[in-house]
């Protein structure tokens, strides 16, 4: 019975049977790193710079698409294009407005 089973099972691709195969998320989180490397690398940034600009993707990823991008670039002969844009800093937080007191917050609501 076992013997039949793994006869059944030797033909079959892991990836085909339902729930055996990638989880699609980590396989988009990794073409996402590596379309990042990419893009840093066309646009003219260092590896440590764009692991900077993208903390939460994977380094190996990033730099994957970094590598293919550069050698895409140096085979067809391409110059990158410098980045205009920079991460953007946070806003300072903002003053609390003070409250101007006019003769009308003294008006008594209660009797005494």
């Amino acid at each position: 019975m076992a013997a039949c089973a793994l006869l059944l099972l030797g033909g079959c691709n892991l990836s085909d049977i339902p729930g055996l195969g990638p989880d699609p998320r980590e396989l988009q989180k990794e073409a996402e790193a590596k379309a990042i490397g990419g893009a840093c690398r066309y646009a003219q940034r260092g590896l440590e710079d764009c692991y900077t600009l993208n903390p939460k993707s994977a380094k190996a990823q990033v730099f994957a698409g970094w590598k293919e991008m550069d050698q895409y670039m140096r085979e067809n002969k391409l110059e990158g294009t410098p980045s205009v844009i920079t991460k953007a800093e946070p806003p300072p937080p903002e003053q609390p407005k003070r409250k101007r007191r006019s003769d009308d917050d003294d008006i008594e609501t209660e009797t005494r």
